[in-house]
């Protein structure tokens, strides 16, 4: 039997650093169009929805094809507000408007948007067939290694942790990977009932750097332009 997956585009409005930042113009095109445009894409999505606040990228949201069943709590739109509760807030609106529950849920964030539908649908593949609790996509830190990290103590410069060696060669260190932002999916009941998208056995999704571009500044979108035009 099928698996019923729920894509939720989080797209908040207010943004102090971009105005606008989840509609700002990228390669010619809002930045929110591209997940969309991944998610409809998708082979293994059985329904994608945006959650946002904005009447603006709401119209924007529906030109590019995505459902914009509801419009987002106010103490769910504020710069601090998490992740969990508002895809929480998501999943529970929709769902009593379909008449359903899911059983994957995975949170599709408009500022990455370099991850193509083979991302969704592989990510996703794994945790189904692996039966993981979470799957989560990263991107090795590269130079930017918490071996080579520093911290300044005193007014002196400290190294983060003492290895015993200065500066040794990335070749000799561990593979470490940070979170890209790309991909959070995770089960359901899991998500639902323990408000983590990892869990207890959360699975990798290894992504390179030319797809892992997160938005956050405007030396991102040029970041991202150049990855595209590539």
């Amino acid at each position: 039997m099928k698996q019923k997956v729920l894509g939720v585009i989080p797209a908040r409005g207010g943004s102090k650093g971009i105005p606008d930042k989840n509609i700002y113009p990228l390669g010619g095109k809002p930045l929110i169009a591209y997940t969309i445009e991944a998610g409809l894409k998708s082979e293994l999505l059985t329904d994608m929805i945006v959650s946002t606040d904005s009447k603006k990228i709401k119209e924007v949201a529906i030109q590019f094809g995505a459902k914009v069943p509801f419009m987002r709590p106010v103490d769910l739109s504020t710069d601090r507000a998490l992740a969990i509760p508002t895809i929480q807030h998501a999943v529970v609106a929709y769902e009593k408007i379909v008449g359903f529950r899911f059983d994957y849920i995975i949170m599709l964030q408009p500022t990455a948007p370099l991850r193509g539908p083979d991302d969704i649908d592989n990510s996703l593949q794994e945790l189904i067939d692996k039966n993981a609790s979470g799957i989560i996509s990263v991107v090795n830190v590269g130079n930017y290694h918490p071996v080579k990290m520093k911290t300044i103590e005193g007014g002196y410069l400290c190294d983060l942790q003492n290895t015993g060696l200065e500066n040794p060669p990335r070749q000799e260190l561990p593979p470490v990977y940070i979170v890209n932002g790309a991909i959070y999916a995770t089960k359901r009941n899991i998500f639902m009932e323990e408000n983590t998208f990892k869990g207890k056995h959360c699975l990798p999704y290894v992504m390179q750097d030319d797809k892992s571009v997160n938005i956050d500044t405007v030396s991102d979108f040029v970041t991202a332009e150049y990855y595209l035009n590539k």
